[in-house]
């Protein structure tokens, strides 16, 4: 107990073992890169497989024909709502969308649909395969970047120039009028014409005055001729009655 008490002081001080490091022993590398013999080098360049020359060389020979994708169902609705809307169509502009609010948009679709034109918003994956089947594949290039198409039963490019003066954000590239692809400048002479009425009045106005031109030809004519005869006829009368002698006096 004295021993524990008295003599135990590392007990009290709280004696903790002493800590021992251990070292693992490690293996040496004994493994060093080492240049391989002459004579095995010459054999492994004797026995390398080479792999047989084909007849043909790769470029020639033909490609193999691409996988057809399963068309998308949904993408087939929308080509055959464009074909529609194109066959309906009398005019068919493409322009140049850059980003608008959506304020804007709406806008602009209201004052084209109050001279019943149509914003038709279009992928050009989807345009490009309708078009390339179409009277309207003249209009191929100018697909390139995100393009609008405006429909018309009518041709009423006068009001479209109107209404898109205004959003410069929406570009004229060109256009397909009855049947005639036309530029930007072509649509812009194509709008000053006259109205169809008024041109129709013109083209009468001017196939009735042929007619009437060639009556007057016609009858010009006869009536120099007989505007000659009848001058000879006075002239006539006037000679004859100076040639009559005059009565003499004894004679009543």
């Amino acid at each position: 107990m004295a021993a524990l008490s008295g003599g135990g002081t590392r007990w009290r001080r709280g004696w903790l073992p002493a800590l021992q490091l251990l070292r693992h022993g490690s293996k040496a590398v004994t493994r060093h890169w080492k240049a391989m013999h002459f004579q095995r080098q010459k054999l492994l360049a004797l026995t390398e497989y080479l792999p047989p020359r084909p007849a043909l060389p790769p470029r020639c020979l033909p490609r193999p024909a691409p996988r057809q994708q399963q068309e998308d169902g949904y993408a087939r609705v929308l080509r055959a709502q464009l074909e529609a809307t194109l066959r309906a169509s009398r005019m068919v502009a493409v322009c140049q969308y850059n980003a608008m609010a959506d304020e804007d948009v709406a806008a602009l679709q209201h004052f084209l649909r109050r001279h019943d034109i149509h914003v038709k918003f279009v992928l050009n994956e989807v345009a490009r395969p309708v078009l390339a089947q179409s009277k309207l594949r003249n209009l191929l290039p100018l697909f390139v970047c995100r393009n609008i198409l405006l429909v018309s039963p009518e041709p009423r490019a006068r009001e479209m120039l109107r209404v898109l003066k205004g959003v410069p954000q929406v570009i004229l590239l060109g256009a397909c009028i009855d049947d005639t692809i036309l530029s930007r400048q072509g649509v812009e002479s194509a709008a000053r014409l006259p109205p169809l009425e008024a041109s129709r009045g013109q083209t009468v106005a001017a196939l009735s005055a042929l007619p009437s031109q060639t009556c007057s030809l016609l009858q010009r004519g006869p009536a120099h001729l007989a505007a000659l005869l009848e001058q000879r006829v006075r002239q006539l009368r006037g000679a004859g009655g100076a040639a009559e002698p005059a009565p003499g006096p004894g004679k009543q």
